[in-house]
Parts: C-alpha cells; structure tokens; sequence
C-alpha cells in the first residue's frame, strides 16, 4: 500500500478526472499548509484522453479527425508540473474501501495491484457506452481496434441498422448516411434509393427526448435526407448471433435483428447506442443510487456516506443528467469544495477558508445534434438554435476545438 496520508486521488481520466486533477494541481495544494507533502495521483484505464463526442464520426475513417487532437496523451499533459506534486498511474479501479479509505487498482499490461491510501478522492470514472464504438469500453488501443474492424465491414455494407434514438444514435446514423449515401437536395423531402439502407430504432415516440418534439420532426426529416429511416415506438428484442454490436470479434458480423413489433431486420452491421452503464462495479452498492451511478450530494457533489472529503463529477455521479456542459459546470464546486475542506482538515479556522460552494443544475433545454458534416438540431438555455449554429458551434468538429485547452489546462488557468 501506498501509505502517504496525503494523496487526492482521482480515479477517471476524462473530463471530469483531468479538469479536477488540473485545477487541483494549480489552485489546491498551492495554498495548502505543508504543500509539498500532498500528491495528486490520477487513476485512468487508458493512458490517452480522448474527445468522445466525436465518436460517431471518427469510427468511420481516420481522416475524419487529426488523430493527435483526438488522442492526447494524459502524462504529457501533466509534464508542466512538479513530478513530487502528480502522479498518472495507468490502471482500473477494482475495489473502493471507503471504510478504510483507500482504493486498489489493477495496473495496466499486467497482473499487479496497487492499494493506495487517500486523504480525498474524487470519483470521475464516467459511463460506458454499450458499443465499443462510442468510447472508452476498455483503453486506446482497444477503441482503435474497434474502429478498425468496424471498418472492415463498412466497405461493403449495403445495410446498416443503429439501435437507440439518442444523440449517439442520431449522430452516429447521420454521419454515416451522409459518408455512404450523400444528401438529397433542397428540394428533396428525402434521398430516394441510397445505396446503403439504414435504419434508426427508436423504443420512444420520438428521437433525441431532451428536445422538443418539434426538433425530433427536424431530425428525421434531416436523417431522411441522408438515406436513414426512423423506427419509432419499436425496442430491439434480440440480436443473432448474439454479442453482434457488443462484442469486439462481431462488431462487422451480418446480423438478424428482432423487434418488439414482431419484424425482423437483417443488417450486414449492427451498431446498438441505448444508453450508457455508470462505471461503478468497483464501489460499493451502499453507496449508489438508484441507476448505479454514484449516490452523489446534488448541492455539495460530495459522496456523503462515503465519509470525509469524497466527491463525484461527471457522469457517474447522480447529481444531474450526463452532459459536458454538466461536468464543466461541476468541476468548480468539487475543487472549491476540495479546497474548503482540505484547509480545514489541515487546521485552518471556518473563518479562513472559502464558503462552500453549491451546485445548481440547469435544467433549460440544451442539447446539440449534429446529422452529418453540415446540418443539425439543437437547443441551448432553452433556445432553438438554426441548424447553421449547431454546425458552427458542434457539427464541424464534435468539440474537438474545446479539448486543446482543456487537456493542458488551460481551459482552468483561473480559479473559478
């Protein structure tokens, strides 16, 4: 075990783990007593970070992205810092012992575990996608061997059916109707005879439920425009063979799809995009809610029946709906929060140290919805945004021009 009572540790190297472990680093243990004894250690399973948003265009093709923007490597972007202030360890988290405060993790490329002692821990281990198409499942290289079989089969797919009519779904359905198929003309409702067929099933009434119906209209009939026909009120009953979409030796593999309604579609690829599953295993379930994610404080963000100074951001947190915007939102509260309480555990008096700070989450409409290169549907704060906007805001590059400052930090120069 690694006994030093002084680490913060951060388990989870995506937005929330790496914006906290940045803000920690140059806001948090520069004005801590004893400085130098405390080390921020963050715990990733990949060693790359990534913008995975942009998922379903770059699953189609290398040359969608710059690869060196879409995968950062999480050391260097740490390297600015004194090496006895940060550690990156490359490893899962196995096992939290809350009661004994400390967490173990299986080191990547290999069979050892570490146990390391906290004085604080920030939970920010996410969410994972049902394909491993969308996002980190595993690590890097496991995504990247993904893609490329996925790929593989894409050259010759004539029909293509996407399970799940949110965001993911819709995004990923419209990249590749636009990459296969073109887009139909002004004049066009919809692309008559696409050379490849794909089909959206969609359990609701409509497409992407955070927006207004009459944006899942706007949807469609863009989707349609790109060859992609909508399924709605329909659940997915089964695949053959089964693991199709899951699996990562069946991620091109002809697959029969059975639905609720009875019809069964044949699709020589099968991409499933329903949801995501809280990356929890490892916790204990006293301290989950409901939905699996992290039992989390909706004001403070602290984990409160996990004890002193623990605290959850981004997805697998249940303190808001999983959103990027939700996470960058959060991310001052819990290192304020940090700060407040390790001052205090150092023995700085109330009157000393900053208030508590509380979240509040906005609940206004806000979501964008890229369909293919140029068009889109979205809302921000409650407003409807033309589709021009969300191509300028999202569409041309799924964030990618966001995550440069915020990988190196940035993005949380100033304490905010």
């Amino acid at each position: 075990m690694v006994a030093s009572e002084k680490n913060i540790v951060i388990l989870g190297g995506s937005y929330g783990g790496v914006s906290t472990a940045h803000s920690a680093l140059k806001h948090i243990i520069p004005q801590l007593p004893d400085k130098n004894t405390y080390q921020v250690v963050l715990v990733s399973a990949s060693s790359q970070v990534m913008c995975r948003p942009a998922c379903p265009r770059a699953l189609i093709s290398d040359d969608m992205f710059p690869q060196d923007r879409l995968f950062v490597s999480i050391q260097k972007s740490f390297e600015q810092y004194p090496k006895p202030s940060f550690r990156f360890l490359h490893g899962t988290a196995t096992e939290l012992d809350h009661t004994n405060r400390a967490v173990s993790v299986s080191i990547a490329g290999g069979n050892s575990t570490e146990k390391i002692s906290y004085c604080a821990l920030v939970i920010a281990t996410g969410a994972s996608t049902v394909s491993p198409l969308h996002g980190f499942t595993s690590d890097f290289e496991f995504l990247r061997a993904s893609w490329a079989t996925f790929r593989r089969g894409l050259s010759s797919a004539k029909s293509i059916v996407v399970a799940g009519g949110g965001p993911a779904g819709v995004e990923t359905a419209g990249e590749l109707g636009e990459y296969l198929n073109g887009r139909a003309g002004i004049l066009s409702a919809k692309l008559d005879n696409p050379k490849v067929a794909i089909t959206v099933v969609n359990a609701g009434k409509e497409i992407l439920p955070v927006l207004r119906p009459a944006l899942a209209k706007k949807a469609e009939d863009l989707l349609a425009k790109v060859g992609v026909t909508v399924i709605n009120n329909v659940r997915v009953e089964s695949v053959s063979p089964q693991g199709a979409g899951v699996d990562s030796s069946l991620l091109a593999t002809k697959t029969s799809v059975t639905l609720s309604n009875g019809e069964t579609l044949e699709a020589d690829l099968y991409i499933p995009a329903t949801g995501t599953t809280p990356n929890t295993g490892f916790i204990d379930k006293s301290l989950l809610a409901v939905d699996g994610r992290v039992d989390t404080n909706a004001t403070t963000l602290r984990v409160d029946k996990a004890g002193e100074r623990v605290y959850a951001v981004g997805d697998v947190g249940s303190y808001a709906r999983p959103a990027i915007h939700a996470i960058l939102e959060a991310v001052p509260v819990v290192t304020g929060n940090l700060k407040r309480d390790l001052l205090l555990a150092a023995g700085k008096e109330e009157s000393s140290v900053p208030k508590e700070r509380e979240f509040k989450e906005d609940t206004r409409e806000s979501q964008l919805v890229p369909i293919g290169k140029s068009k889109g549907v979205g809302a921000a704060m409650g407003y409807q945004l033309p589709s021009w906007a969300v191509w300028m805001i999202k569409g041309r590059d799924y964030w990618l021009w966001t995550t440069g400052d915020l990988w190196s930090g940035k993005h949380w120069a100033k304490e905010s």
